[in-house]
């Protein structure tokens, strides 16, 4: 598949993107303002971006932001169930349902070559799918504790290789890597372990 497919994410040092109750205000500390961020901007990478794949609950917090922040860019929400969306993004918002091989090949049929995964449980189910391409990583110095983890059960390994790292003046560390293989995925029936070019 010729689609691309890239998680871009900031999470804490112990590895929590959100608190438990889905907080990120812990993102935006005065004390992380930094004039210059070292590595892969967010906006450079926006630019590459044919689309912005979330789940339901990310689209839930998305929609508590003072302003819709993907003005430009297409976004598919993935939800089997119902999602009511506000007028004005009814025109901006797709919604599909299936696994994300299904997905991305939907998408890849509509021409759509870069495709950005963001939300934890759908990150964590194109990694599981074989998926990701490349993931960039903040981390941002801070132990939470607790909270909504990037990573869960994969249900096998998963080898990288580092593209690029780069610490900036506030103490964000960004990590950037290409997901080379992934090396088994295990079922009621056994085990499928195979070396994916991905």
């Amino acid at each position: 598949m010729d689609t691309k497919c890239s998680v871009f994410i900031a999470a804490s040092v112990d590895g929590f993107i959100a608190r438990p109750d889905g907080n990120i205000e812990w993102l935006h500390r005065p004390e992380y303002e930094c004039p210059v961020l070292r590595g892969l901007t967010y906006d450079e990478f926006m630019t590459t971006v044919d689309a912005l794949v979330m789940g339901r609950k990310t689209l839930d917090k998305v929609l508590s932001f003072p302003e819709w922040p993907y003005e430009n860019t297409r976004v598919v929400v993935l939800s089997r169930g119902e999602v009511v969306l506000p007028p004005e993004l009814r025109d901006h918002v797709d919604v599909l349902a299936g696994d994300p091989l299904l997905i991305v090949a939907q998408l890849a049929a509509q021409g759509l070559k870069h495709l950005y995964i963001d939300g934890g449980q759908t990150i964590q189910a194109f990694l599981a799918a074989g998926l990701i391409n490349e993931i960039t990583i903040t981390r941002i110095p801070v132990l939470l504790g607790k909270g909504i983890p990037l990573f869960s059960q994969l249900g096998g390994e998963l080898n990288l290789s580092l593209i690029d790292s780069s610490a900036s003046d506030n103490g964000f560390v960004q990590s950037r890597y290409q997901v080379l293989a992934q090396a088994c995925s295990v079922d009621k029936t056994g085990s499928d372990c195979r070396a994916l070019e991905i």
